[in-house]
């Protein structure tokens, strides 16, 4: 009997994956063991195993597409098998798409062919789609295009430079051949899976490879950079289309850059285009800047005339705007922080920890050759050994239960250019106050040039973030989650005190825990920040 085999869950994030390669074609046949395909997941790619024997008689996704868990990848059954039943009842959403060709060779000579919607993508040719090159991300930006049309690409080489909700990640090709045509401009947005480049023989008909690869061809707005502008196709020739200047000089602009610019008001006849051949693109109208006005006079005080007193000058302007468009990241951490701040109910804890035997520790530990930790640090280690005390903190929610974490992975807030990123200090309860200054150094000084990986960046189960740098007294975050509690840590200062009934000079530093209160209830809270104050008051606690 036939077995219907679905794209399976390689990884605990993988929501789709992309087969990369078929090891085993239709008609061959099958051992349990043998290796079927290898299979892009969201974080690596990997070798897929038949757990059945027999004939494979049906391919659902081919190479270089993606589909979601449990998709039909294919069917695995007896030489001549009718299959047909499974192919029109059992079929996922993936399985719509137009099957290759040597599957027609297994179909029933009764059953009814599919209508040909489309057609089959020539040998050779590789449609490459935008890939989840992290556990969030939804859609990539293309920050630099290091291929353009024409170009000889091999297998390895590094095609684009992409822009995820964390990084900005190289994207290397998994095919050799030709970039017959690129789908996503630089500086343009797309969902994951939207095509983001073709690769084949120097040639192929890129508009029938489109028309078959696709569901519907790619909107105009896609095809900022058509490969050649002689493409006859009536979705590509729009888009390749000049629009008329006014000297009678031909200008030519993409579908959505016209419709912008006619949107926005912008003469064309001052736009620079930055695509091929000088055509003008989306990018070129979002930055675009009009040229210098001609000052406006206008006719002073024609008003009636004055009876009592001259009348006051009011300020003469211009009201003016920006729009930015928004980066991955600042989508993601507005998505993110929305989504904690309003499923997670958020309860605030403060306290003040007298700072004078830190400072006095720090100073004999920096003052060792070749030492260096900062306040941060102390805090960092501090947090990691109460949380040992402290598990209930340690947690997540999971609506059924309530994950306690025996590991403790501390993320460590560090702001860049575009929002905020959190790279995590895993097993920090294990490190040493200067292991833990050298990693976080050195965690912060890649965040700040994007040049973490999504691992360094996952898998946090306490958050930190330290804003006494900039001179803040006090703060609350939100919750970073899946964790259960992020502390806030302000700026230490030098202030009276009261001591032993007697006010004199101290140094002081307010700490802000937030809680989830379905994990965490407000003793809890409390308990962890006595001990937590505890330790940085006592450092010599956090060095046995």
């Amino acid at each position: 009997m036939a077995q219907v085999i679905n794209m399976p869950r390689l990884s605990d994030t993988m929501e789709e994956g992309t087969v990369a390669k078929w090891l085993k074609n239709v008609g061959d046949k099958i051992e349990e063991g043998d290796i079927l395909a290898e299979i892009e997941t969201d974080k690596a790619t990997m070798e897929f195993e038949s757990f059945h024997e027999g004939v494979l008689l049906h391919i659902g996704i081919a190479e270089g597409d993606g589909a979601p868990v449990d998709s039909l990848l294919a069917i695995i059954g007896e030489e001549g098998e009718d299959i047909s039943a499974l192919l029109n009842g059992g079929a996922t959403a993936s399985d719509k798409k137009e099957a290759p060709a040597e599957v027609t060779k297994v179909e029933t000579a009764s059953a009814e062919p599919a209508p040909a919607a489309v057609s089959e993508i020539p040998e050779g040719v590789e449609i490459v789609k935008m890939p989840r090159l992290s556990d969030t991300m939804e859609e990539g930006t293309v920050a630099t295009w290091l291929k353009k049309v024409g170009d000889t690409v091999e297998e390895g080489d590094i095609l684009a430079e992409i822009e995820t909700d964390k990084a900005t990640m190289e994207f290397e090709s998994f095919y050799s051949g030709t970039l017959l045509h690129i789908g996503i401009g630089e500086g343009e947005s797309a969902p994951v899976d939207e095509v983001l480049a073709i690769i084949g023989p120097e040639g192929t008909d890129v508009n029938a490879v489109l028309a078959s690869g696709t569901s519907a061809a790619p909107a105009p707005a896609k095809s900022e950079t058509a490969d050649k502008p002689e493409v006859t196709s009536a979705a590509v020739s729009e888009a390749a289309s000049p629009a008329p200047a006014a000297d009678g000089q031909r200008i030519f602009i993409s579908p959505l850059a016209k419709k912008m610019a006619q949107e926005k008001g912008i003469d064309l006849a001052t736009v620079t285009g930055s695509g091929e051949h000088g055509r003008i693109i989306k990018r070129d109208i979002e930055s675009y800047q009009p040229p210098a006005a001609a000052a406006v006079s206008t006719p002073a005080q024609e008003a009636a005339p004055v009876q009592a007193m001259a009348p006051i000058a009011l300020p003469a302007g211009e009201e003016s705007s920006e729009e930015v468009k928004n980066s991955q990241m600042r989508k993601v951490i507005a998505r993110r922080l929305s989504e904690s701040k309003f499923t997670a109910p958020h309860y605030y804890l403060m306290i003040e920890v007298d700072m004078d035997n830190a400072k006095a520790s720090r100073a004999q530990i920096n003052d060792i050759p070749d030492t260096k930790v900062s306040f941060n640090d102390m805090v960092v280690k501090a947090c990691a050994m109460a949380l040992k005390k402290h598990p209930q903190v340690n947690t997540t929610w999971q609506e059924d239960t309530t994950k306690y974490n025996h590991h403790i992975h501390i993320g460590v807030a560090v702001a860049v250019e575009d929002g905020l990123v959190v790279p995590v200090l895993p097993f920090a309860d294990q490190l040493s106050l200067t292991q833990i200054g050298a990693s976080v150094k050195d965690l912060a000084s890649r965040a700040r040039v994007k040049k973490l990986t999504p691992a360094e960046m996952e898998g946090s189960t306490f958050t930190v973030s330290n804003l006494g740098m900039f001179g803040i007294l006090e703060f609350t975050s939100i919750i970073n989650q899946p964790n259960s509690a992020i502390l806030s840590v302000g700026a230490i200062v030098e202030k009276p005190v009261v001591r032993n009934g007697n006010i004199v000079v101290g140094n002081t530093m307010k700490l802000s825990l937030a809680c989830d209160h379905r994990t965490v209830d407000g003793a809890t809270g409390a308990q962890f920040l006595q001990t937590l104050r505890m330790y940085l008051e006592n450092p010599v606690t956090m060095l046995a």
